[in-house]
């Protein structure tokens, strides 16, 4: 996705405020004045896409190619729906036969040309439940952008969210191809030491991005795990 094509259409250099921040928290003014003015927040309302979390992975996807039309993508914690849609976008799941999963807790309309699963991934016959609804025994990618809620305390959230990436991995054991591709959430300061060596147990490369649709302001951003050994 170049910058010419993002920036078309767009409002850049008009600041929208909260007209209606009396009796609001300042916590919650200040939310709301950061998605009015959010570039990419507008950017997916043009484009159709259900959240702005869809453009971290276009732009993921454009350094290390992934999504190709074939593939088979499950998306876990998928509401609602952001990544689901362009993973079938990508993969041309309309044509190619590539199956796109979602499974979350909560029940979402699934994209066109996708399918969703209702549950929690971490239980023991999540993976069965999985074959047996998409009807293949592994898939190419498993994809998670999974984030529990922040607690403003840096140590706390940062092992919340290493616990879902490790929980997502475990799934990805379970469910990839040899040579499947493993993307998940984390914090800056990384995948911790112990996580990070596992994945180099099962996987060829382990890298991490933070892409640009990222917010600068954020600590986050992804491990990809690459070419599992199976």
């Amino acid at each position: 996705m170049s910058d010419d094509k993002f920036t078309k259409g767009s409002s850049r250099g008009v600041h929208t405020r909260v007209k209606t921040a009396k009796g609001r928290k300042k916590s919650s003014v200040r939310w709301l004045q950061r998605q009015l003015n959010d570039p990419y927040v507008k950017q997916a309302k043009l484009e159709g896409y259900r959240s702005r979390a869809s453009f971290k992975l276009i732009e993921m996807n454009e350094k290390i190619d992934v999504l190709k039309p074939g593939k088979h993508v499950v998306d876990l914690g998928a509401a609602p729906g952001g990544w689901m849609q362009i993973a079938a976008d990508l993969t041309e799941a309309e044509t190619s036969g590539s199956i796109i999963v979602g499974m979350d807790l909560i029940d979402i309309t699934p994209p066109p040309y996708t399918r969703f699963m209702q549950g929690d991934f971490n239980d023991e016959d999540a993976p069965e439940k999985l074959r047996a609804l998409i009807g293949v025994e592994a898939v190419d990618v498993v994809l998670s952008d999974m984030a529990p809620n922040t607690t403003g305390h840096a140590a706390t959230d940062h092992l919340r969210i290493m616990n879902l990436c490790e929980m997502a991995f475990d799934f990805a054991l379970e469910i990839l191809k040899p040579n499947g591709v493993f993307i998940a959430k984390t914090l800056q300061g990384g995948t911790e030491n112990q996580l990070l060596a596992r994945m180099k147990q099962h996987f060829t490369t382990v890298k991490h991005l933070k892409p640009k649709a990222s917010r600068q302001d954020s600590a986050e951003m992804y491990v990809v795990a690459s070419g599992f050994k199976g």
